[in-house]
């Protein structure tokens, strides 16, 4: 079987067949309902660039209350994280007619210590992002949108102005910096300590939420991180896996986790317990490099699952 027969296998039919499945489902959402879209993993090079920055384009046409882009601006091997394409990518996103609220991915700061991406240091490459991306509380785009920040400080630690969160109608989101290539953990002390930190600080940032979901006018939780917490062979995400589990069995309201990191499009109920799946705990994985594309979200607090799911597709681009 050759490659392309394989990354068709492996994402095109679970798209076809997923969007044949939402368009017969999906509606206007009525009343307080809106549409948001999510993407992450693209564009990792100059091809998929020339679609992404068209997609974009073509996302100002649809009714979208914002965007959510779950990180990998990059490709991780191969691509320097120089200042210059952090510029390049924050200008790319800044063209955007709607919000864009973005979180960081591994291949733009945690991978940038290999070899091919430069040999730089991972955490002065997540200085710089904070820097370019995000010095104060507004998202990214043309319409931009006001979001609460992180600024808690527990020393020895540092603020952790990546962390975002903002309602629209009565639905909660949560953004946290949870990246792949396993949280920058085991690398060196400095990379563990660093990673211990921002645990800390997501486990706060995500507690607050939770709390907040809890009250009677919230209907429901969207938290996005860019890894995929089950694509590692190390415990790294265990706690926030428990942690996301235990808001969901308190909250008893719908929960949509939201990731990129291993490029495959799907809405699923992974998450169990003693009783069988959590029912009120959905995952979304938006897809990434090969293809450039995006998930569209509609919401409808109104009705009993508030959370339909379209894929759109830009375009395929294989590798050279």
């Amino acid at each position: 079987m050759s490659y392309l027969t394989r990354l068709f296998k492996l994402y095109l039919t679970p798209l076809i067949l997923a969007a044949l499945a939402a368009g017969c489902a999906l509606r206007p959402p009525a009343g307080e309902g809106f549409v948001f879209g999510v993407m992450g993993d693209t564009p990792y090079n100059d091809r998929e660039e020339a679609h992404f920055v068209k997609m974009v384009e073509r996302m100002g046409g649809e009714p979208l209350a914002f965007i959510i882009h779950v990180g990998d601006i990059k490709a991780g091997g191969g691509s320097p994280c120089t200042d210059a394409l952090f510029d390049k990518r924050r200008e790319q996103l800044d063209r955007s007619k709607h919000a864009i609220v973005y979180t960081p991915g591994d291949n733009e700061w945690t991978d940038c210590r290999r070899r091919s991406n430069g040999a730089m240091d991972p955490l002065e490459r997540l200085a710089r992002l904070r820097q370019v991306f995000f010095a104060d509380r507004w998202s990214l785009g043309v319409e931009r949108i006001e979001t609460r920040v992180q600024d808690d400080r527990v020393a020895p630690c540092g603020a952790y102005p990546e962390n975002r969160a903002w309602m629209r109608a009565r639905i909660r989101f949560v953004t946290l910096n949870i990246p792949g290539s396993d949280n920058n953990v085991g690398f060196d002390k400095a990379s563990d300590d660093e990673a211990q930190c921002r645990n800390a600080a997501n486990r706060r940032w995500l507690a607050q939420a939770v709390d907040e979901s809890m009250e009677p006018d919230a209907r429901a939780l969207v938290v996005a991180i860019q890894a995929n917490p089950w694509d590692t062979k190390r415990p790294v995400f265990k706690e926030f896996l428990a942690q996301l589990a235990e808001a969901a069995r308190r909250l008893r309201k719908p929960l949509l986790f939201v990731h990129g990191d291993t490029h495959m499009y799907r809405v699923d109920a992974p998450f169990s317990d003693a009783g069988g799946t959590i029912p009120n705990l959905t995952r979304l994985e938006t897809y990434g490099s090969p293809f450039v594309g995006w998930v569209k979200v509609t919401v409808d607090p109104g009705r009993p699952e508030v959370f339909t799911f379209e894929p759109r597709t830009e375009a395929f681009v294989p590798p050279i």
